[in-house]
């Protein structure tokens, strides 16, 4: 299993922009196998820094996710709008968990 955890800070005048672009690539996201994966985004409390956790099954999964074109796109528009803080980008190792992060 691969985790990942994405954190970044764009500037005020593109949070409501980076939210849409990101609606647009979970709906394309659920459309695929969610057994696969679990994709989830935050925004913290300062309403511009926004966190992405990323669980995949297999490196498989994490190419084709990373391959969707409006994922594509999101990260194109998230970099050319002038990032407060650059992706900051951590690969992690689940310790323990509730329960089966993946049903398969």
């Amino acid at each position: 299993m691969i985790s990942v955890k994405v954190t970044y800070t764009v500037k005020p005048d593109f949070v409501q922009k980076n939210q849409e672009n990101i609606n647009l690539f979970m709906v394309d996201f659920k459309k695929m196998n969610t057994n696969e994966f679990s994709y989830v985004s935050y925004i913290c409390g300062d309403g511009k820094t926004f966190v992405h956790l990323s669980h995949y099954k297999n490196e498989d999964i994490q190419n084709r996710l990373l391959q969707v074109p409006s994922f594509l796109s999101f990260q194109k528009q998230r970099d050319d709008s002038g990032l407060e803080n650059l992706p900051q980008i951590e690969i992690m190792q689940v310790v323990a968990s509730s329960g089966d992060i993946f049903n398969g």
